[in-house]
C-alpha cells in the first residue's frame, strides 16, 4: 500500500487523473468516521473518478496549551484504513511542504462567525483551519471536498470560504458517525478512561433529549393547530375540576411558542446531571444556532438549526452536534 502514499505536491500533481477527483481532508488517526467519508467520496467520484485522502496535522489550528504534540500520528494505519475504504492516494506532506516559508504571513480570516462558540474558546483556531484547507484545496485541486458534520462550525466556515472566495469545488457534508452507545467518533476518544467515557456519553444524550423535546413539542403544536386551545379554555376546565384536561390544554397552548428554549432546556438538564458525575463533565457551551452564521436561535426561530455542545471530561475536550428542523408557526 506504500504506492498509495505521496509526500510532495509534485508527486500528487503527477498522479494520473481521470474523472472527478474527491478529496477527504484529515489530521490522521483515521477511524470509522473518516472511513465513511472516504466511502462516500468513492461513491460520489464513481469508478472512473479519484479519491485523495490528505493526512496533515496542521500546527496553525492548535493554540497554546492544546494537544499538538500528543495528537496521535498513525500514518501506516491511516494508509491501510484509507485504502480499505476506497482511496486511490494518501497525500501526507511534511509541515515544510505545506508551509515552505515557515509560518505564513498571509492567512485566511474566519471573520465574525469564526469568533463564536469554538472560535471563542479557541482564538485563531478557525483562521488556521481555513488557511490550511485553502492551501490543500489548491494543492489537491479537487472537484469535490468532503467534511464531517460533527465539526459543524468548521463545515459552515469552509462552505462560506468556498462561496465568498470563489473556489471551484463542491463542498459535501457527511453525517456524524456514532459508536453503538451514541458517542460521536473522534480521534480524541482514545484518551478517555472507562469512567471518562461514561460521563462523556452525556453529550449525545443531551442532544438526543433536545431532539426528543422538539418532536414532542411539535406534536403538541400540531394538535393545537388542529384544535386550537387557549389559556381561557384551560382555566375554564380547571374551574370545572378537569385538572388533567386543563394541564393538557395549557401544554398544547404553550407548544405554539418557545420551541428553541424548550430544546435548550431539555439538553441543559442532562448536562447539569453529568456535571455532578465522577469524573464531572465541565461544560464549555451548549448552543442552538442558525447554521448560516452560528448566531443563537431566538424563541421564534424557524428553519434548520444546529444544537451544539462542547465539554471537557478529564483532560479530553469533546464536541458534538445534531441538526434540527423548526417548523413555521401558524
Amino acid at each position: 500500500m506504500t504506492e498509495l502514499l505521496l509526500h510532495t505536491a509534485d508527486e500528487l500533481h503527477k498522479l494520473p487523473r481521470t474523472g472527478r477527483r474527491a478529496v477527504v481532508m484529515t489530521m490522521g488517526a483515521l477511524h470509522e468516521g473518516h472511513a465513511t467519508l472516504v466511502r462516500t467520496a468513492r461513491d460520489l467520484a464513481g469508478p472512473e473518478g479519484q479519491v485523495v485522502v490528505t493526512v496533515f496535522v496542521n500546527p496553525l489550528q492548535f493554540g497554546a496549551g492544546e494537544d499538538l504534540d500528543r495528537y496521535p500520528r498513525t500514518l501506516d494505519a491511516d494508509v491501510a484504513v484509507a485504502a480499505e475504504a476506497g482511496a486511490d492516494a494518501v497525500f501526507a506532506p511534511a509541515v515544510e511542504e505545506v508551509y515552505p516559508g515557515g509560518d505564513p504571513q498571509v492567512r485566511i480570516t474566519a471573520g465574525p462567525m469564526g469568533e463564536r462558540l469554538e472560535g471563542a474558546t479557541r482564538p485563531g483556531h478557525f483562521d488556521g483551519m481555513l488557511t490550511v484547507v485553502a492551501k490543500l484545496l489548491h494543492l489537491t485541486r479537487p472537484d469535490l471536498a468532503l467534511f464531517g458534520q460533527k465539526d459543524a462550525q468548521q463545515l459552515a466556515l469552509i462552505r462560506r470560504m468556498v462561496t465568498d472566495l470563489n473556489f471551484p469545488v463542491e463542498v459535501v457534508g457527511v453525517p456524524t458517525v456514532r459508536e453503538e452507545d451514541g458517542l460521536a467518533l473522534s480521534s480524541r476518544n482514545r484518551y478517555l478512561s472507562p469512567a471518562d467515557r461514561q460521563t462523556a456519553l452525556a453529550l449525545s444524550r443531551a442532544l438526543f433529549a433536545g431532539r426528543d423535546r422538539l418532536a414532542a413539542q411539535a406534536a403538541l403544536r400540531a394538535r393545537a393547530e388542529a384544535a386550537p386551545a387557549s389559556d381561557e379554555r384551560a382555566s375554564a376546565l380547571a374551574r370545572l375540576g378537569e385538572i388533567r384536561a386543563s394541564a393538557d390544554a395549557h401544554a398544547v397552548s404553550a407548544a405554539c411558542t418557545g420551541l428553541p428554549d424548550a430544546v435548550r432546556a431539555a439538553a441543559a438538564h442532562v448536562l447539569a446531571d453529568a456535571a455532578r458525575s465522577e469524573p464531572p463533565l465541565v461544560l464549555d457551551y451548549l448552543a442552538l444556532v442558525d447554521p448560516q452564521d452560528f448566531t443563537e436561535a431566538g424563541p421564534d426561530f424557524t428553519g434548520r438549526a444546529v444544537l451544539a455542545v462542547a465539554a471537557k471530561v478529564g483532560t479530553t475536550r469533546l464536541i458534538d452536534n445534531i441538526p434540527l428542523e423548526f417548523g413555521a408557526h401558524s
